[in-house]
């Protein structure tokens, strides 16, 4: 592995850093205090060709590695969090069409998702069925041509915003995860409406709701694969999913550590910068080294993926580290900030917020350290 990245990726790490910083930084603070979908930015980014950059141009994509992927999430998210988490949202919404869908399917949903001409969300967890996907309720029923799904999703990015939904429910629940399938549900589809949307902790540019399905009759071409794949479709879609949510941590911690030496190196104390405080040179270097550390598991993850290698294990390593990793850096960010850091008015208490909803999305810490181990114990 080589630990530079490869022209084309820095020269992809420019343009989209540019954009960041110029068009979604300045708008930072209002897209967390509005708390709405930031849907000038999406128009943006669907210009700039920033939709489908890890999917082939043959469908609208930038035909990018998924380390130019992961670059541009990590700036995205340097500028703002819920900028990088919408990127992330679209990535999971692509991938199983993408993964498992046909060639009509792909012209038909994965084209406009690629092009940034329409939003899609990805629909596994439910109200009882977080960590556990395999306890998922929502059933769909096959009758003739079609299929009858009912159920509830919870917490579901860009839920009511997104125009093409990729749907989990059994087709068989005696089989349990053998029985899982996947399928694709336009808005506007009868029987299939939307529950509350969340007020959210961080990541207040995303929309966060919840799904409902009555007797919602979805085309029998609709479904993604064969009726039992839908759980293997989500785990590879997770896997890849884990490596965005990296980035973002990445991104979190990076701004953490830019605002805190410039902060350190203006604010004066007892006649000096703050920055010449010990403490706070510790406080520094922790984020320097952990930000560093977790950029590196990112980068390995995306690059084993790149390679068509198994990267669960480098996914879920680098997804736990880098959230963990970016909720110390906000707090020592905040520490910094002293009195300033407790404000609105403060970027690192947006950092903050924002870094704590990296711990619990797409897996918890503690199911991140569960597959870890699970695949160390698997390699003996």
């Amino acid at each position: 592995m080589e630990f530079e990245l490869k022209e084309e990726e820095k020269s992809f790490q420019s343009i989209v850093r540019q954009f960041a910083e110029k068009e979604v930084m300045p708008k930072a603070a209002e897209i967390d205090r509005k708390g709405k979908f930031p849907s000038g930015v999406a128009r943006r980014m669907a210009e700039l060709k920033l939709s489908g950059v890890p999917f082939p141009r043959k469908y609208g994509g930038a035909g990018a590695t998924l380390m130019c992927y992961a670059v541009m999430v990590e700036e995205l998210s340097r500028a703002n969090a819920s900028i990088g988490f919408l990127s992330a949202a679209g990535l999971i919404a692509m991938f199983p069409i993408f993964y498992a869908g046909s060639d009509v399917q792909k012209e038909e949903y994965l084209r406009p998702l690629c092009e940034g001409k329409k939003l899609g969300a990805f629909a596994l967890t439910e109200p009882f069925a977080g960590s556990d996907p395999v306890s998922i309720e929502t059933t769909a029923t096959k009758r003739g041509d079609e299929y009858v799904l009912n159920g509830r999703k919870a917490f579901i990015t860009n839920a009511a915003v997104a125009d093409i939904y990729v749907v989990f429910a059994y087709t068989d629940k005696g089989k349990k995860r053998e029985g899982m399938s996947a399928f694709i549900v336009e808005k506007g589809t009868k029987g299939f409406s939307y529950a509350k949307i969340e007020n959210m902790l961080g990541m207040r540019g995303c929309v966060v709701g919840g799904l409902v399905f009555r007797d919602c009759r979805v085309p029998g071409g609709n479904i993604l694969g064969s009726e039992g794949d839908g759980f293997r479709i989500a785990m590879a879609t997770l896997d890849r999913d884990r490596i965005a949510m990296s980035s973002v941590g990445v991104g979190i911690a990076q701004a953490c550590l830019d605002a805190s030496k410039k902060y350190a190196q203006e604010r004066k104390q007892f006649s000096q910068p703050i920055a010449n405080f010990q403490a706070v040179q510790f406080m520094l270097a922790d984020m320097a080294m952990e930000v560093e550390a977790a950029r590196l598991l990112t980068y390995k993850a995306a690059y084993l993926a790149d390679k068509a290698e198994k990267f669960t294990k480098e996914a879920s390593m680098a997804k736990l580290y880098a959230s963990e990793v970016a909720q110390r850096a906000a707090t020592n960010a905040v520490q910094i900030h002293g009195g300033y850091g407790c404000t609105k008015e403060c970027p690192a208490e947006r950092y903050f917020r924002d870094a704590k909803i990296l711990s619990i999305v797409v897996g918890t810490s503690e199911v991140q350290r569960m597959v870890i181990a699970r695949e160390e114990l698997r390699r003996e």
